[in-house]
């Protein structure tokens, strides 16, 4: 069965490279995020993540707009990922409330500045119908999350997350978690695959940290649409800088053949 890939106007995202790569901007003032975005559009990854919970002027829903459609500019092409994660979810704390995030979301989706949001799937049912509303009416994908940054849930759990974010309207399930050991890499890789076998949107996961890396690799041939690697900066443990990634999937596609 071939893997789902997350598509763009109609085209996958990478083109003929699956998993497609993003690249993360975590920088806190508008020069430092001008700047690492021309230093990582450079490195041409396939999506540029914006991490705005990183950003100190995160209050100013429309500066945020504005600033996004400057990072578009500074990405010569490349889609955007607009982020704001959740301090529970492995986010920065910041000072808004969970209804002015979304806000947030809302100024960003209706500047057309980005192409894809993400949003924790745990946050309160009403926030995500309005989310997924206004996404939908700005022409923006949205990725439905869940992190987990203490242990790594049971496959019968991980599949249970992958299929609601489907449940809710997601055009792309994502879920990151973090390994105790090698046999919960397993477990991730395990629910991936059956995963992306049973449900219709792409996928994306990770085993996060040292031991979770080789999902980073591989996690494309269970199924996992994109993997997230250093540009500048990382925005999660154990990503790795993007020409190493690139390299890497490179060599284990051509291993895989034509298909992957």
């Amino acid at each position: 069965m071939q893997p789902k890939a997350i598509t763009l106007r109609g085209a996958p995202l990478g083109g003929a490279r699956f998993p497609a790569i993003c690249a993360p901007l975590v920088g806190r003032t508008r020069a430092a995020l001008l700047a690492e975005a021309a230093v990582v559009a450079a490195k041409k990854p396939d999506l540029i993540e914006w991490r705005v919970d990183f950003f100190e002027g995160i209050a100013d829903a429309n500066a945020v707009a504005e600033l996004a459609g400057r990072i578009k500019a500074a990405a010569n092409g490349i889609p955007i990922l607009f982020t704001c994660r959740w301090h529970l979810e492995g986010g920065e704390k910041i000072g808004l409330s969970q209804t002015e995030v979304v806000s947030l979301y809302r100024a960003v989706c209706e500047s057309g500045h980005v192409d894809f949001i993400d949003f924790e799937m745990a946050n309160e049912p009403g926030q995500l119908k309005e989310v997924r509303e206004f996404s939908r009416a700005h022409a923006t994908q949205l990725i439905l999350s869940f992190h987990d940054f203490e242990r790594t849930p049971t496959i019968q759990e991980l599949n249970a997350r992958f299929a609601r974010a489907e449940q809710l309207g997601a055009d792309i399930a994502k879920v990151a978690v973090m390994p105790r050991g090698m046999h919960d890499v397993l477990t991730l890789l395990a629910a991936t695959l059956q995963s992306s076998q049973s449900l219709r949107i792409p996928l994306v996961s990770m085993s996060m940290a040292g031991a979770g890396a080789v999902t980073r690799l591989c996690g494309g041939a269970f199924g996992s649409a994109l993997s997230f690697a250093v540009g500048q900066n990382a925005s999660a443990p154990g990503q790795m800088p993007i020409e190493e990634l690139d390299a890497a999937l490179a060599i284990l596609r051509k291993a895989l053949g034509p298909s992957r």
